[in-house]
C-alpha cells in the first residue's frame, strides 16, 4: 500500500485494513477479451452523448468466475475480491450487463462506491489523463468507507491506461481533438450472503462514457445557452454532516439529494446550493465543490471555500488543483496578473449564507463558481437563498475573470497545450 494511500485513509480517520494474506490488486496479470461486436461512437453533443448513456467497447473488470456472468455486446474493465483470498485476475471485456444475484450487498446495504474522472486527446494528439493518482486514492478512502476491501492505487491507474489503450484511438480520435470520455470506476459489494456485515465478495469495474460538456452553460433540451448556474440553497434537506460520510464518494451520498434536485429545475434551478447547521453553512453545490470570490470589509480580496475538517464536502481533485494553481498565480508579482486579475488570498474556512448576503448587499461579491469533473469550472450566475434570487456578477460576460483564467489553465493542462505533471500521458501503439 503505497504512502500516498495511507494519507488519505489516515486523513479521512479510517485505519487503512490490512490484508497480508490475500492478494493484491495486480495490473500485470491483466487478461484481454476484445469485442467481436464493435459499438458506434456517437456524434459530437448528439443526443447519444447527452443521454449519458452510451459507452465505450470494452470494460475494465475484477470479478469473480462462479458468481458473475456477461452478456457483452462490445468493453469493461474488472476485477474480483473474494474474503480470504483478495483481489483476482483484472480482465478487459466487452461492455455489456452485469448479472448479480438478487441478495447481493449493495443492493440493499449501499456497500458501493465510484469515482469521477476523463481522459483528454490533447491538441498534441496524446491522451492524457487529470491526476489519476487523486481518483485512484480517493476510491481506496471511499472503499474503506462503507466496508470494501482496499488495494494499491497505482495498480488501478494502470489498469486504467490498459483500458484506454484499447478504446482510446476509436472513442477518442486523434482528428478529432480537444474532446474527452468520462471514466466511471466502481466498487461494490456483489456477494450473495443476505446479512448486515461487509460483503464476502466485491467486483470493480471500469467504463468509459462519452459525456457532454457541461460546462459551456448550453442546454439541448431547451437549445439555449445560459452562461452561469443559477443555484437554489436547500431549505429543510441536509447532504452531509459532521462524522458522516460526505467526504467519500459513495452511491449513498447520491440518491437521496436527487429529491431537492428534481424540485429545484422544476423551479428553474440547475443545482441545489446545500447548506448545513442552523446558521447556514455553505458546503457544496449539487455534487461540485463551491468557490466565492468576494472582497473583504477591510478591503482584501479573498477566494474562499468550505475546509475539508468537519469531513462534510468531497476532497474534489478538480477542488484541490484550483487551490493550487490560486495560491501560486493569483499572488503580488505573478506573470498571470492582468487589469481584471488581482491578488487574492486563498482561504479554506467555514462561512455562512449571512456573510454571502451580506457580502452581496454590500456590493463585495465578485464571482462565484463551482469546480467538478463534470461541471469542470463553471460559473454561478444567481443564488436563491430563503425565497430571495439575487445575482453573482460574471466580470467577463460569459464567466467571471478567475474562473475563466483558472479554467484555461486546467484545460491547457489537460489537452496538452503546456506541458505539466498533472497531465499523464496513456502510451498508444
Amino acid at each position: 500500500m503505497s504512502v500516498e494511500t495511507l494519507d488519505h485513509l489516515t486523513h479521512s480517520g479510517i485505519e487503512a485494513q490490512k490484508i497480508p494474506a490475500m492478494q493484491d490488486l495486480d495490473a500485470s496479470k491483466l487478461a484481454i477479451e476484445l469485442t467481436k461486436s464493435p459499438r458506434k461512437v456517437p456524434e459530437l453533443n448528439s443526443a447519444g452523448v447527452w443521454s449519458c448513456k452510451e459507452c465505450t467497447d470494452h470494460t475494465l473488470e475484477l470479478a469473480s468466475k462462479n458468481k458473475l456472468s456477461f452478456a457483452y455486446p462490445s468493453s469493461v474493465l474488472t476485477v474480483t475480491w473474494l474474503e480470504g483470498k483478495g483481489w483476482g485476475t483484472p480482465k478487459i471485456v466487452p461492455y455489456g450487463p452485469l448479472t448479480i444475484m438478487p441478495t447481493a450487498s449493495c443492493l440493499h446495504y449501499a456497500t458501493q462506491c465510484f469515482e469521477g474522472m476523463k481522459i483528454y486527446r490533447g491538441y498534441d494528439g496524446k491522451l492524457r489523463l487529470f491526476r489519476p493518482d487523486r481518483n485512484c486514492a480517493r476510491l481506496v478512502t471511499s472503499s474503506a468507507r462503507v466496508s470494501l476491501p482496499i488495494f494499491n492505487p497505482v495498480e488501478l491507474e494502470k489498469l486504467l491506461k490498459a483500458l484506454m489503450k484499447i478504446d482510446g484511438a476509436k472513442w477518442l480520435p486523434k482528428s478529432e481533438p480537444g474532446n474527452f470520455l468520462y471514466l466511471r470506476p466502481a466498487v461494490i459489494g456483489n456477494g450473495e450472503q443476505l446479512g448486515v456485515s461487509a460483503p464476502p465478495e466485491v467486483l470493480l469495474f471500469v467504463i468509459a462514457v462519452p459525456w457532454p460538456d457541461l460546462s459551456t452553460g448550453w442546454n439541448p433540451s431547451t437549445d439555449k445557452k445560459a452562461p452561469g448556474l443559477k443555484l437554489l440553497a436547500s431549505k429543510n434537506d441536509t447532504r452531509a454532516w459532521p462524522g458522516g460520510f460526505g467526504y467519500a464518494k459513495v452511491g449513498a451520498n447520491y440518491g437521496p439529494s436527487f429529491v431537492a434536485s428534481t424540485e429545484g429545475r422544476k423551479k428553474g434551478y440547475d443545482q441545489i446550493l446545500w447548506l448545513f447547521g442552523p446558521d447556514y453553512q455553505v458546503t457544496e453545490a449539487g455534487a461540485s465543490n463551491f468557490f466565492i470570490i468576494w472582497t473583504t470589509k477591510e478591503g482584501k480580496m479573498q477566494l474562499i471555500t468550505a475546509p475539508l475538517d468537519d469531513k462534510i464536502i468531497l476532497d474534489g481533485v478538480t477542488r484541490r488543483s484550483v487551490l493550487e494553481l490560486a495560491h501560486e498565480r493569483f499572488i503580488v508579482g505573478s506573470e498571470y496578473l492582468d487589469s481584471n486579475i488581482k491578488p487574492l488570498e486563498v482561504v479554506e474556512r467555514t462561512f455562512t449564507m449571512a456573510e454571502v448576503v451580506e457580502a452581496k448587499n454590500e456590493n463585495r461579491i465578485v464571482e462565484a463558481f463551482v469546480s467538478g469533473t463534470a461541471y469542470f469550472i463553471t460559473p454561478v450566475s444567481a443564488i436563491n437563498f430563503q425565497e430571495e434570487e439575487f445575482s453573482i456578477p460574471m466580470g467577463g460576460g460569459e464567466t467571471g475573470y478567475f474562473a475563466g483564467a483558472l479554467k484555461k489553465w486546467l484545460m491547457d493542462i489537460k489537452y496538452g497545450n503546456v506541458d505539466h505533471p498533472w497531465g499523464v500521458i496513456v502510451e498508444e501503439d
